[in-house]
């Protein structure tokens, strides 16, 4: 049994996207570009952000999804009924389930 080596396309060169000249335009205003030149979008205002807050049924279902995986026990998708039910406990048992999965080996 032999294997195979993929081919590779020539290397690219690493382009560093902040080692540019000041004085260049960054950011092309799209109004005066060609609908058939591409451009790049600008950074996200941070003042522009909306200010939502999430419920805590739904932090709790996010916090236990991403310690399960952390732990090394992706959910699948058919556990979310599972991970649903456990969010709708109280933050303390929520708190210990996250503490019994964080907890070393």
């Amino acid at each position: 049994m032999t294997t195979t080596v993929p081919e590779h396309s020539a290397p690219r060169a690493f382009v560093d996207p902040y080692a540019v000249d000041e004085a260049e335009v960054l950011w092309p205003d799209p109004a005066d570009s060609n609908q058939d030149t591409d451009y790049l979008l600008p950074p996200p205002n941070p003042v522009k952000r909306l200010s939502l807050t999430i419920a805590p049924r739904d932090q709790r279902r996010i916090d236990l999804h991403a310690a399960l995986t952390a732990a090394g026990i992706p959910p699948y998708p058919g556990d979310r009924d599972a991970i649903d039910q456990l969010s709708a406990l109280s933050g303390s048992v929520n708190a210990a389930l996250q503490r019994w999965l964080h907890h070393p080996r």
